[in-house]
């Protein structure tokens, strides 16, 4: 776990763009704002902006605009030199580059995480060396809010927000499955949040269909992660090879120089990535998939597609 303390191992530059993007990603803000701490900014006027920032949100249960933060700073702050420099960094903050804004919200954000996870371990540590063995169901409790920091989904929104989006012609933003049947009847494909099921026999093609979808939306550009529990991931490699070079798979090794070349000609052009993970059948819940997958896009690894094969392997416990 990462023992700095603040933010300014990553520089002023990441702190400007942070601080851009809590004021102008409202989302990012109601995902960040309770657990961003003051101290965790390198000056005291990158500190005094974050604090302006979190009383502001405090009362009026969203972020200020730029103009707003430079009204608080002119009323509230009597001293003129200071004033202007706060006056100044807001507009280096305004100013602060868009691109990069991802890694800098998953970089703050998996920050925020590993603070939480400290205090509470360090809550849990006092807990075990003073014997208070009635409050050790509390441990569990403890570990999994500091877990769950930065989750946007509350399930509740104002009827009248984001319209200009909510009207948008193509507003759900689709991934195409790649089966022209399947991608009319769900009017484009499978756009975030939702959930396709492929229920079928025994022995029909469900893995090579879904190894079809995946294939098809990493060929589109997206990064997919392809779970799977019983085959051989050879296996899974090999389907996707022929659907890359549209050759027979009794003649893969025959014509493996031809192969090779396809293949080589696909992993050089694509930037994004197609990853074949390999769980074992009935023991991972779906909690402990879920946290392998926070992990990846913690680590940098951002997931457009989850393919699961197949449902009946995951471990569930009832609760």
């Amino acid at each position: 776990m990462s023992k700095n303390k603040n933010f300014e191992y990553l520089g002023s530059s990441f702190q400007l763009q942070l601080l851009n993007q809590i004021i102008v990603d409202k989302d990012f803000a109601r995902s960040i704002i309770d657990v961003i701490e003051v101290n965790y900014f390198e000056n005291k006027y990158f500190k005094l902006i974050i604090q302006m920032i979190r009383e502001y949100y405090a009362k009026y249960e969203h972020t200020p605009t730029f103009d707003t933060l430079e009204q608080i700073t002119k009323s509230e702050l009597q001293q003129e030199t200071a004033s202007k420099i706060v006056i100044d960094t807001i507009s280096k903050i305004k100013d602060a580059p868009i691109e990069g804004g991802e890694f800098v919200q998953e970089k703050a954000m998996k920050f925020c995480k590993q603070q939480e996870l400290q205090k509470v371990m360090g809550k849990a540590q006092k807990i075990i060396d003073g014997g208070e063995f009635e409050n050790y169901d509390k441990l569990e409790q403890l570990v999994r809010n500091a877990l769950q920091v930065g989750e946007r989904e509350d399930g509740m929104i104002n009827v009248f927000s984001n319209l200009d989006e909510v009207l948008d012609e193509d507003y759900r933003h689709p991934i195409p499955m790649g089966v022209s049947g399947i991608d009319r009847l769900l009017k484009g494909g499978l756009a975030k949040g939702e959930i396709g099921v492929v229920l079928a026999p025994t022995g029909v093609g469900k893995t090579t269909l879904m190894t079809k979808i995946t294939n098809h939306a990493f060929n589109l550009g997206y990064n997919v992660l392809q779970i799977f529990f019983e085959d051989n991931p050879k296996i899974i490699q090999r389907k996707h090879i022929v659907l890359w070079t549209k050759i027979h798979p009794d003649e893969l090794t025959i014509k493996k120089d031809e192969v090779l070349t396809k293949v080589n000609e696909i992993k050089t052009t694509m930037p994004n990535q197609l990853i074949l993970k390999k769980l074992p059948s009935d023991t991972m819940t779906m909690l402990q998939i879920k946290n392998q997958v926070r992990k990846m896009i913690a680590d940098g690894t951002k997931i457009d597609m989850i393919s699961l094969d197949y449902i009946d392997c995951v471990y569930l416990i009832e609760t």
